[in-house]
């Protein structure tokens, strides 16, 4: 069957940024699946995406789709045909039905019975019937929020639609989509090249563009992109700040990329460089540029649509755009600096943290009696503790956190640096926010981890203090991901602390405010414990290990992820199938039958391998215990790993349920002394292998 390139590209007003990419991706997906599901085999699909235009290209596509035999079946072999093998009245009704004569009448085997059928060639259709329906499914099915119509046109798109090409090696597909005929003209850069452009085939269509000023191929422009910020970055010694959506972003904004480096005062560098930062992605679409320290340089480049003859008036007039912005971040950082943080408690005191649980100022005032105990446990200095806590709300009535919320605890630092607070009561201002999403760093200060373990423990005890636990998707509080940073804070700093104790202090410094202290310990302890599971999915941890720990409840998170460690290693062990498999035929055998009580009586040990096992035992337990009281699970599952071969022999040569009801109760001793073992660190029968 012969074999088509097809170029489709969809002409429209600009697109919406944020969603270039995923536009382009979808179309791409949703035509694959078009093409599949009418059995029209392609090589590959290239899709492009500028602002105004979506495009594919479907490279060796067939002509039509395969001719295929369709089955119509009709009555039984038996009930079709009398005694003379003439048709029935039921085979008449048939052939009737589908326009057919006798001769055109076949047979098949429905199971046990024989029936008649007719066998109906059916003739593939055409590339050229099939596509426009597919393309204009794949539109219809584009993940956009809010479409729209334009002029007379009933269809709706993102955007209007301003032409469709269409086109099958050189020759138009005659057909309609979005309302607009399909043609072989294109349109080139709005500015640089306006003018109609007839596409001789779809491999005409990159460099046919690109000579009237597009470079319809986002992956292309996007690394154009790179290279001239890299080079303009290199020029002053700086590094460019290039986050993947902003990229993404400004990509999507432009036909031809004209990257330019403008400057500003070197004055504004005096304010937070997360403001100007902030305000220069955010509202203008720059990449800011910093030194090999991570301090910001006084440039910023911007990515023009334009090759322009004069360059310098296009870079001025982004300087004057910027200047204003910048200057209101001066104003608010220095008006900020009128007022020390200290004594804007009184404004905390007027706004409501949450209205059963009082104001941020009575926030403060616990997260600083909360981190004083807590310091106890991560070794924070209580001094500088209280001090940072009792500042750690008070950027929130700033003005420079008022026009740039993402600021806050990072004004804080600052103001207080100003101040001469010392290193770890400012940078910690900063850090009571960490981890602020999964994988996030910790804080580095003592102080800083003390106070975000405060802030987060206050939080959570006091939403289950007044019983709003999250439910469902609604989790105002964020406590989900906040439970998850309790259990890292704890476990990655070496905090050995039970989540029970974490709680009491949170309770502790709550008082009387909370009703039901026992009924919020016990929700709020069974919240943070069903978090592991989430914490140690999102690290990749396979949900047998996690339950394998969660059997045994242990108290501390340090613990429960010394236990993990130790499991995840065991796992990999070529001794650890064989013995999940007995430690669950152990754990079956002694759920059915009560264990005896008493020791194992050595001289009723009868059968090689029960002594064989037995003695093993012996020696692993002096090895063994020392390494469980020192928490050093992995060491110990790895020698208890070596139980592996007297357990196969045991259960071999071995009847656990003898008729000798001492042999039995002794038998019954040995493998509970086993699973007690193993179970020393975790429950090793649930893992699946």
């Amino acid at each position: 069957m012969s074999k088509h390139t097809v170029l489709f590209e969809l002409g429209c007003e600009e697109l919406p940024p944020k969603s270039l990419k995923t536009l382009r991706d979808a179309l791409k997906a949703e035509t694959e699946k078009g093409l599949n599901e009418a059995g029209l085999a392609f090589e590959a699909i290239e899709a492009y995406a500028a602002p105004r235009r979506l495009a594919l290209k479907i490279v060796n596509v067939d002509a039509a789709q395969a001719d295929t035999q369709k089955r119509f079946d009709g009555p039984a072999v038996q009930a079709a045909y009398d005694a003379e093998g003439k048709p029935t009245k039921a085979l008449e009704g048939f052939m009737r039905g589908q326009g057919i004569t006798a001769d055109q009448v076949s047979t098949f085997q429905a199971g046990k019975v024989e029936k008649v059928c007719y066998l109906k060639d059916v003739k593939g259709q055409s590339l050229d019937v099939l596509l426009p329906q597919i393309l204009q499914t794949a539109l219809d099915n584009l993940p956009i929020a809010k479409r729209m119509r334009s002029a007379a046109s009933r269809t709706e798109f993102v955007r209007p639609v301003k032409w469709v090409v269409l086109l099958k090696d050189n020759a138009v597909i005659d057909a309609s989509i979005q309302d607009h005929k399909t043609g072989n003209v294109t349109y080139g850069h709005r500015f640089h090249a306006p003018e109609a452009i007839v596409l001789a085939n779809p491999d005409a269509y990159l460099d046919a563009l690109r000579q009237a000023y597009v470079v319809a191929d986002f992956a292309e422009r996007q690394t154009i992109i790179d290279q001239q910020v890299k080079a303009l970055a290199d020029e002053v010694n700086a590094t460019a700040i290039v986050p993947a959506d902003l990229r993404d972003e400004v990509t999507a904004l432009v036909e031809w990329p004209v990257s330019l480096r403008a400057s500003f005062e070197e004055r504004f560098l005096a304010v937070p460089q997360e403001a100007l930062i902030t305000t220069m992605q955010d509202n203008q679409k720059y990449f800011c540029l910093v030194n090999a320290d991570n301090k910001l340089q006084p440039y910023f480049i911007t990515v023009s649509n334009i090759e322009s003859k004069d360059p310098t008036q296009i870079i001025e007039g982004n300087e004057k755009v910027v200047r204003p912005r910048l200057s209101d971040a001066e104003f608010f950082f220095l008006q900020d600096q009128k007022q020390p943080l200290a004594s804007r408690k009184d404004k905390l005191a007027n706004m409501v943290f949450q209205a059963q649980l009082g104001t941020l100022w009575n926030k403060s005032e616990r997260i600083a009696k909360l981190a004083v105990a807590l310091s106890a446990i991560t070794g924070a200095n209580p001094a500088d503790v209280e001090k940072a806590a009792l500042l750690a709300k008070c950027d929130l009535t700033s003005e420079l956190v008022g026009e740039f919320p993402e600021l806050q605890g990072i004004a804080g630092t600052y103001y207080a640096r100003i101040e001469g607070e010392n290193d770890e009561v400012a940078e910690a201002l900063g850090e009571q926010y960490l981890p602020k999403f999964a994988g996030d760093v910790l804080p580095k200060t003592k102080t800083g981890t003390t106070l975000a373990l405060a802030d987060r423990l206050d939080t959570l005890t006091g939403i289950f203090g007044i019983g709003q636990a999250p439910t469902g998707s609604k989790d105002p509080f964020a406590l989900r991901r906040s439970a998850i940073g309790i259990l890292r804070l704890v476990t990655e700093n070496n905090l050995d602390v039970s989540i029970e104790e974490l709680i009491k202090l949170a309770l502790a410094a709550y008082g009387d405010v909370l009703k039901d202290h026992a009924k919020t310990l016990a929700d709020a302890v069974a919240f943070l414990e069903g978090r592991y599971r989430a914490k140690y999915e999102d690290q990749g941890v396979a949900v047998d290990v996690i339950q394998a720990v969660q059997a045994l409840s242990p108290k501390s998170p340090l613990d429960f992820d010394k236990r993990v460690t130790a499991v995840n290693h065991f796992r990999d062990l070529p001794e650890a199938a064989a013995l999940a498999a007995a430690n669950k035929r152990v754990a079956n055998i002694l759920a059915k039958e009560a264990t005896p009580t008493g020791e194992i009586i050595e001289a009723k040990l009868v059968e090689d391998a029960e002594k064989a096992l037995y003695s093993e035992i012996q020696n692993i337990l002096p090895v063994v215990q020392p390494l469980l009281d020192a928490k050093d699970y992995t060491t110990a599952l790895s020698k208890l790993a070596a139980l592996r071969a007297p357990i196969d022999a045991f259960f071999e040569g071995v009847m656990v349920m003898a008729d000798d009801a001492e042999l039995k109760a002794n038998r019954l001793r040995l493998l509970a002394q086993l699973r007690e073992l193993f179970t020393s660190v975790a429950d090793i029968s649930v893992l699946q292998h």
